[in-house]
């Protein structure tokens, strides 16, 4: 940027506009950023780009109801907004594009380890060897790590201060979960014996 030089101050309120128009340019706005990141768009950060008297609860449900009938739809995932293809359309897009990086490629076993952690958080490999009844391997793990879908939590509060793990925003992603509020109900997974065992665990 050449020194000296300002940027236009930014119009949120559009006061120039009909209604009508000025509704319109918010709601291209909020899809405009939404189309544009990566991760989840809180409504604090989308409440910056509308005028201050409008409802980007609102304007969010018109978008989408502007979307209904395109392949990709908005959803609310951990506590913010993003585009997401609609689930009908994923074989088509495992057919014909390149999403392998974007693949989580979990075993069942994964996936059980995976659903312990959300239920039990934050929760140590000897909790979770308790639940399993056997050792949780580092490269499970280490697989879990590296796909985001945990983090490290506070160190138990016991001999050793051993860590323990908790899932991450980007479970939420991956799920489709607003929370962890919206996982599903434990008694249920436990009745049905999920919880617990080496079986895959439908979140979304």
């Amino acid at each position: 940027m050449v020194k000296g030089r300002s940027e236009p101050e930014f119009d949120r309120e559009l006061s120039d506009l009909p209604p009508e128009l000025r509704w319109r340019e918010w709601m291209r706005r909020i899809e405009a950023v939404l189309f544009a990141s990566a991760s989840p768009v809180p409504r604090a950060d989308l409440a910056r780009i509308v005028g201050q008297g409008a409802s980007v609860d609102l304007l969010v449900e018109d978008l989408a109801a502007d979307l209904d009938g395109r392949a990709f739809e908005i959803a609310m995932v951990a506590g913010g907004w993003m585009f997401r293809t609609r689930t009908a359309y994923a074989p088509a897009i495992r057919a014909a594009a390149d999403v392998g990086g974007q693949l989580l490629d979990l075993s069942e076993f994964d996936v059980a380890v995976l659903a312990a952690i959300a239920y039990h958080q934050p929760i140590t490999r000897d909790g979770l060897k308790d639940i399993f009844g056997k050792e949780i391997t580092r490269d499970l793990i280490g697989r879990l790590h590296a796909h985001s879908l945990i983090g490290t939590g506070p160190r138990a509060p016991r001999r050793g201060a051993p860590y323990t793990f908790v899932t991450t925003e980007q479970f939420l992603v991956a799920f489709g979960l607003e929370s962890l509020r919206d996982l599903p109900d434990r008694e249920q997974l436990e009745d049905a014996g999920v919880v617990g065992e080496a079986q895959q665990v439908d979140f979304g």
